[in-house]
């Protein structure tokens, strides 16, 4: 866990909603400067920070809407930190909890040197980086619609077909659209069918999209992944933007806890209780390449 320890004169904390946010200033005797409720709008958001600019960071939780704030500060050139929501709920949980609460502990976090810090990830290569990210969530809604078609097969007792059930091929799954006797079963089925067309199609333009910027982008690191055997175009790109740039990684034990290989023992009192924060890290990096 890394904490924010830098000093500044004045420090920002932010609650953000997707529609509000709640922005508390404070300054370094811990005087309250700010404290309001304002709607998702830039210009009331920089009327806030324009007494402070230039001695001001801004500190959010990472949640899904702090790209804008991030982008936001960036314009304006404003010190922005990402906080690990994870983390700063163990921090600052407290009996009661409410926005105004929440923000006022968010800039005292950072004042104190206890904001727990988050990878902010680039602008740039944010939007290429979520795209991947859908391509795996419609890959995986995919897969249960095939794993559906094959149960039904097994549920009527049908005969296997002539070729290997293998719906991934485009001539399976034509043979798959006059496959069951019962109408209404066919009808059901050729709605998987025809769904994991589409979501096939989808997902090779944006496979194709995808390795198209990296080449641009990261053209020698996307090569040299390709070139370690069991990692193909898919799990290349996948850990070229899940990691983003390797050099904020200090060890490889760092990178290792990234990539969730890395099992934490609960200890007290000289006894183990097992293991806790496995789920801490990167949801979306598949473990099979970073074992490799």
């Amino acid at each position: 866990m890394n904490f924010y320890t830098n000093t500044h004169p004045y420090y920002c904390g932010i609650d953000l909603h997707t529609r509000l946010l709640y922005v508390c200033i404070i300054d370094n005797e811990n005087n309250v400067l700010v404290h309001e409720k304002i709607n998702d709008s830039p210009e009331k958001l920089i009327r806030l920070l324009q007494p402070y600019l230039g001695a001001v960071v801004v500190g959010v939780e990472c949640m899904h809407c702090w790209y804008w704030v991030s982008d936001f500060c960036q314009e304006n050139g404003i010190d922005f930190i990402l906080g690990h929501a994870l983390y700063m709920k163990a921090i600052h949980a407290g009996k009661t909890k409410n926005d105004r609460i929440d923000a006022l502990k968010i800039a005292k976090l950072i004042r104190g040197g206890n904001f727990p810090l988050a990878h902010a990830y680039p602008k740039e290569h944010r939007s290429i980086r979520d795209a991947l990210r859908r391509r795996t969530h419609i890959m995986r809604m995919s897969a249960q619609l095939k794993a559906h078609v094959s149960s039904t097969v097994s549920q009527y007792n049908l005969p296997a077909p002539e070729t290997r059930l293998n719906l991934q091929n485009s001539p399976a799954r034509q043979h798959m659209h006059h496959f069951f006797p019962d109408e209404a079963v066919q009808k059901s089925m050729d709605l998987n069918l025809n769904i994991i067309n589409t979501m096939v199609h989808e997902m090779y333009k944006i496979e194709h999209y995808v390795k198209l910027k990296a080449q641009y982008h990261k053209g020698s690191d996307f090569h040299i992944l390709k070139s370690f055997p069991g990692i193909g175009k898919i799990l290349a790109l996948t850990i070229l933007y899940e990691v983003g740039d390797i050099q904020r990684f200090g060890r490889v034990q760092q990178f290792a806890s990234y990539a969730r290989l890395v099992k934490c023992k609960a200890e007290s009192a000289g006894k183990t209780y097992g293991t806790q924060g496995n789920k801490i890290g990167n949801g979306h990096s598949a473990k099979p390449p970073f074992c490799t």
